[in-house]
């Protein structure tokens, strides 16, 4: 059964990483449970106390950390030294620092693409995956959600309007290269109008009923600059990924339990996602939940989330 009280975090801190970086740490639940890491989305979206909550605290040591430039880490909304592979370091040095030798790694959205790429890098340290809102990194992925007739436009063309508005004028550019110009403009003011209605269209198409405190937060300045600054970095470059990585590596991680949860009406990123991950990975447990779209704070996939870590933990438990 899915539970909604909060989670106390028993231990915070920060954890120094190369050329000035500093991340956000922190654990709650079981110090001597299954040790589980939470990869957050965006990139550059931060962790929440909500995301302890997707765990069984009895069972699990809870693992949350703020990715490089967003939530609590420094240097804010940066994108130096912000790469996927940087990430990949981090996590792995969050692993030597904790002293635990293997982990349940979970994501959602952006948090499943870093969650199977860390994954793929270091098997032999990861106990299985809980993947949400399944994100491959593909050009097809991008396109989806941040280019005309991309799939997302369509469906929601008003909204998407709005989304291209402060744009328009820079007629003949790509809409994520026009973009980076506006995200990283040296007046302030222009980079967080430009943040805001960049962060207004995710939160927009991200749950099957409007959710007006999702939108209102996206615009928060705090929140909205990291998520599509370092966004907009990461997509222009590909996630920093070689051509369909996660898929071509597969292979490294299929012998790990994995538990994919996916909402049917995912406009962020869409259920075939989910389900060509899936079709190769024949063991992995896959969960449609009917009623819901990209967020995992819409019941359906908070609840699946929840019961698949239950799923997972007995799992591991049974295992000899």
């Amino acid at each position: 059964m899915y539970r909604t009280e909060p989670v106390d975090c028993y231990h915070s801190e920060f954890l120094p990483r190369p050329h000035g970086h500093r991340l956000y740490l922190e654990q709650s639940g079981n110090p001597q449970g299954i040790p589980v890491l939470m990869c957050h989305g965006g990139p550059g979206g931060g962790c929440s106390p909500f995301q302890r909550t997707l765990f069984d605290p009895q069972q699990y040591r809870i693992v949350l950390f703020d990715q490089r430039g967003c939530g609590q880490s420094t240097p804010f909304a940066s994108l130096e030294h912000n790469t996927t592979q940087d990430l990949v370091d981090d996590i792995e040095a969050i692993r030597q620092h904790l002293g635990i030798n293997r982990w349940v790694v979970a994501g959602g959205s952006w948090g499943s693409t870093l969650a199977l790429a860390y994954a793929e890098q270091y098997p032999q340290h990861c106990l299985g995956l809980i993947l949400r809102g399944i994100f491959l990194g593909r050009p097809e992925d991008i396109d989806w959600l941040y280019r005309p007739g991309g799939g997302a436009s369509q469906l929601f063309p008003d909204y998407f309007a709005d989304f291209v508005a402060p744009v328009a004028g820079k007629k003949g550019l790509d809409i994520l290269v026009a973009y980076q110009l506006l995200l990283q403009h040296a007046d302030a003011s222009i980079c967080l109008h430009a943040a805001q209605a960049w962060s207004l269209w995710e939160a927009r198409v991200a749950t099957l009923l409007p959710n007006t405190a999702m939108r209102d937060g996206a615009t928060e300045p705090d929140s909205a600059l990291p998520l599509a600054r370092i966004e907009n970095h990461y997509f222009l470059h590909h996630c920093f990924l070689r051509p369909d990585q996660l898929m071509a590596e597969l292979g490294r991680v299929q012998h790990l339990p994995c538990y994919i949860v996916h909402g049917r009406y995912d406009i962020v990123c869409k259920l075939e996602n989910a389900w060509t991950l899936h079709q190769a990975w024949p063991d992995s447990v896959l969960t449609i939940v009917a009623n819901a779209g990209h967020s995992a704070s819409e019941t359906g996939i908070s609840r699946a989330l929840y019961d698949a870590s239950l799923q997972l933990a007995i799992r591991l438990r049974e295992a000899p």
